[in-house]
């Protein structure tokens, strides 16, 4: 049971969706343009209803099948990236320092062209909801949806997702139980002290000294008060301070990531964090204000979900083309508050040998849309037969 041929006839038309809304990325939760592009598409299949104006900008479609049964709520996300595009592609961005460098909109396009196939032929009992979230990189679209209570007005019992892939081989899928991506969390550590000439350091309270010292003891967070089974990563992404050559700013800022798989361990990195920060200050005659913000959960896949997803996965993809055990990355996904609310999988697919996601180079490969569309349609299919 491969990509479903009514699939693969209309590839080009899900070719032709993909590239125009490369062409037209949105940022955030204001993703109104892609939303009405999905909508008029939409109709065009003649789902059974739409709903709109979910976190601002998504959206909610509902295909019914044949036969009494559940609800199984597909997810894509539509938004885009905060980057200047350098692909020169024909279909590349226009609009300035705003680029599709994640595949969200092949994402789209694979969800689309699941809800042609499902709106055609209906073969599968209860129902199918098509979710299109905006908001997925920071905003937490997903986190949105789910208070604004999707999960329970539209009776969604399990919730699928899928990401492309770059540097897996074309249509190979891969997914595990359990935790699949981090948590993410954001820090900014903000140090006041005295600006003064550089020429007279011992009149002035350096922010730039203290800085140095709170990022090398932040290091030894991983090494020192991690288990060495817990899986972490902190990074000082950005440090800000001074203008001039011989002046001592008063003032600097350090802020950075922290992914991890457990909640634990992000409390504890967010203490010592905060001992860091009040015992650097106290030694150097600065203040030394951490801002820590808890963001997206881990992505947590569970255990029978995932089974039925492997199963679907090698219907379509092959016996030997799916890994259900896949290695876990530290990157954070906002599905994750989806699989809070409700039991799922996310499943990652295969694009081939190309530039990586957040790559201004970064293309979506469209070859793997039917695959991923597939995907999307047989799990309602396999999930909910009709008697």
């Amino acid at each position: 049971m491969p990509v479903v041929n009514r699939i693969a006839e209309f590839s080009a038309d899900m070719t032709t969706w993909r590239q125009a809304l490369h062409r037209r990325p949105e940022l955030g939760l204001d993703c109104h343009e892609t939303a009405a592009f999905v909508v008029a598409r939409l109709r065009d299949f003649g789902v059974d209803e739409i709903h709109t104006g979910f976190a601002q900008s998504g959206v909610v479609a509902i295909i019914t099948g044949q036969g009494a049964g559940p609800t199984i709520g597909l997810r894509a996300d539509m938004d885009a990236l905060p980057m200047h595009e350098a692909t020169g592609l024909p279909h590349a961005s226009e609009v300035p320092g705003k680029m599709h460098a994640c595949g969200h909109d092949g994402h789209t396009a694979m969800l689309l062209g699941a809800a042609r196939y499902l709106a055609e032929t209906r073969n599968f009992a209860g129902s199918v909801a098509l979710i299109f979230q905006p908001g997925e990189e920071g905003a937490g679209g997903g986190r949105v949806m789910v208070q604004d209570g999707i999960m329970d007005r539209f009776a969604i019992a399990e919730v699928y997702g899928i990401h492309n892939s770059p540097g897996v081989p074309v249509g190979e899928m891969r997914t595990r139980v359990g935790p699949l991506l981090a948590s993410v969390a954001e820090f900014d550590i903000t140090i006041t002290g005295l600006g003064g000439h550089g020429a007279s350091p011992q009149v002035a309270r350096d922010p730039i000294a203290a800085a140095l010292q709170v990022g090398q003891a932040i290091q030894t967070i991983l090494a020192r008060n991690t288990d060495a089974l817990d899986n972490l990563v902190v990074s000082i992404t950005q440090i800000h301070a001074g203008t001039a050559y011989n002046v001592i700013p008063p003032s600097a800022t350090i802020s950075g990531t922290v992914r991890c798989y457990r909640r634990e361990v992000q409390d504890m990195v967010r203490r010592r964090m905060q001992e860091i920060c009040e015992g650097t200050g106290l030694a150097m005659g600065v203040t030394a204000r951490l801002d820590f913000r808890a963001d997206y959960p881990p992505t947590v896949n569970h255990a029978a979900q995932t089974a039925k997803a492997v199963a679907v996965a090698r219907a379509v993809a092959g016996e030997d083309r799916v890994d259900p055990d896949a290695r876990p990355i530290m990157a954070g996904e906002d599905f994750a508050y989806m699989l809070e609310a409700r039991p799922g999988a996310y499943m990652f697919l295969g694009q081939g040998d190309t530039a990586h996601v957040h790559d201004p180079a970064y293309d979506f490969n469209d070859a793997i849309a039917p695959i991923g569309a597939s995907y999307f349609a047989r799990l309602v299919e396999m999930l909910q037969p009709r008697a």
